[in-house]
């Protein structure tokens, strides 16, 4: 009898035990996504840039996983945050411009993770409209210049009974700049200036202005990193480190070449390997991806990514053989669609006749309107003239380990035909399978190239995929090379 009494109060106490505690926090790894804005993925120190001071994304480099080819659907801020929380292409969110609103029904990845128990924030930049506050607890502005100042009060005050996950978004680096302590001071002649731009004195003060900016994000991730370590909780936690889009200069934010479309990628966190990948991933992996590292379903058909966490286990070295990307109006009126493929890279232009503008490469700021005049000088070269020609090609076919900035366009080279025609078939399927189409009646610019209004009524146009639906299509188009009923290149290499 005593025994028995014994076996039942032993039972009753672990019972209370069990009741009271933390729900799966001591399973449920934490996730802290921190996006920065406009930083380009060769803008990084760990990326192989030798004049920002970045010592503290470095460090998460060093301990975790870098990415050497992860892509964003699209070099445009708010599109391209849309498609990472959902996991779809732009034109599938329904939101594939500049100012977009996300529409509420599209799914969202932190909303899946809020039910499955854990604690949602989003500090900082939003960009995606007013639907997406059902995915997250807690909504902060954020404080600061950069908007990272409240991360570590964010992190102190959650709380402790449950694993949670932070959607920090910086301001930093986009324009207008503003400086403060936390951000180094870096030497305008110092500098190396990238061959796309005009090497002046306003451009490097520009560039100087900008790695300010991005050693102050450094210095909240570094912040992030030791709130974590305090709280003994790091060693339980995923911290991804990314940007939303190329740097804010002329020929890269906004454009489809590596410059604006290929963002930095860093996973540290748990049983993460520490070399570098360089197998090809789409940020509509991200979503599916978190959601495999919270253990929660991933089956969902709407998610049009892969998830790539067998990767991060050392399971899997690959999970895709093509990404593709998109150009939809930003301030100027675009069509652009991208597919890579291997050593590859394949442009589209739906505008040909129209000169591929961006806010970033008018006459607004001092790093395009350098470039500016700089040409109509004649002092500009063959690398800087791309934001003049006008006409354009209509297609364009890159070696990317040969022309890292894809600069030298091959698609008249007669023994690339093979590629190309592999390629246009490749876009072709995805288009058709996902439902995009170029609009008929599309948004127009809205600025000049002085950065100023236009005279007249200004309104939103026709969205691409709009007349096909494709905000309710779940199609991913094709992933692998075996998705296609085409014949592969013999010799992709080759040319």
């Amino acid at each position: 009898m005593m025994c028995k009494r014994l076996f039942l109060s032993v039972l009753a106490v672990f019972s209370f035990q069990l009741l009271f505690a933390q729900p799966n926090a001591a399973k449920q790894p934490n996730i802290v996504l921190i996006i920065a804005d406009d930083i380009g993925w060769g803008d990084i120190g760990c990326y192989g840039n030798k004049d920002v001071k970045t010592p503290n994304i470095d460090a998460l480099g060093s301990s975790g996983q870098i990415f050497k080819n992860m892509y964003l659907t699209t070099s445009s801020c708010s599109p391209s945050r849309s498609s990472i929380i959902t996991g779809r292409y732009p034109h599938n969110t329904g939101a594939p411009e500049l100012h977009d609103p996300l529409p509420a029904k599209q799914i969202m990845f932190p909303e899946i993770l809020r039910k499955a128990g854990y604690y949602t924030v989003l500090s900082g930049k939003n960009h995606m409209g007013p639907a997406i506050k059902k995915a997250f607890d807690m909504i902060s502005l954020g404080k600061g210049p950069g908007a990272e100042e409240d991360w570590v009060s964010i992190l102190q005050n959650r709380p402790e009974n449950k694993p949670f996950f932070m959607w920090f978004a910086s301001h930093d680096a986009h324009r207008d700049w503003q400086f403060d302590e936390q951000g180094t001071v870096h030497d305008p002649e110092k500098l190396s200036v990238p061959p796309m731009l005009y090497d002046g004195p306003k451009t490097r003060k520009d560039l100087a202005a900008y790695y300010h900016e991005v050693s102050r994000l450094d210095h909240y991730v570094g912040k992030v990193v030791e709130e974590l370590k305090r709280q003994g909780v790091l060693e339980n936690t995923y911290i991804i480190f990314m940007s939303d889009n190329g740097s804010p200069f002329p020929r890269n934010k906004v454009r489809l070449y590596d410059s604006g479309i290929k963002c930095p990628f860093i996973v540290a966190g748990p049983e993460i390997g520490s070399a570098p990948i360089e197998a090809l991933f789409s940020a509509i992996d991200i979503a599916p991806t978190l959601l495999d590292i919270a253990g929660t379903n991933t089956t969902d058909k709407r998610l049009q990514g892969k998830s790539f966490f067998g990767v991060l286990q050392g399971h899997e070295y690959a999970t895709r053989d093509f990404v593709f990307a998109e150009h939809n109006w930003h301030v100027f009126q675009g069509y652009e669609r991208m597919v890579r493929y291997k050593d590859w890279v394949y442009i589209r232009n739906g505008f040909p006749e129209r000169q591929n503008l961006a806010g970033e490469s008018s006459k607004q700021f001092p790093a395009g309107k350098e470039l500016w005049n700089a040409h109509e000088q004649g002092l500009t070269n063959a690398a800087q003239e791309d934001v003049f020609l006008k006409p354009r090609k209509a297609e364009e076919l890159y070696r990317v380990s040969e022309d890292p900035f894809q600069f030298s366009n091959v698609v008249d080279v007669s023994s690339n035909q093979q590629m190309l025609a592999y390629l246009r078939k490749t876009l072709d399927a995805w288009i058709a399978e996902t439902g995009d189409s170029k609009p008929e009646h599309p948004t127009p610019d809205r600025d000049d190239v002085d950065g100023k209004k236009l005279p007249g009524a200004w309104k939103k146009g026709e969205k691409p995929g709009e007349c096909n639906s494709a905000d309710s299509i779940n199609r991913s188009g094709p992933i692998f090379e075996k998705d296609l009923k085409i014949k592969t290149p013999t010799n992709p290499y080759k040319g």
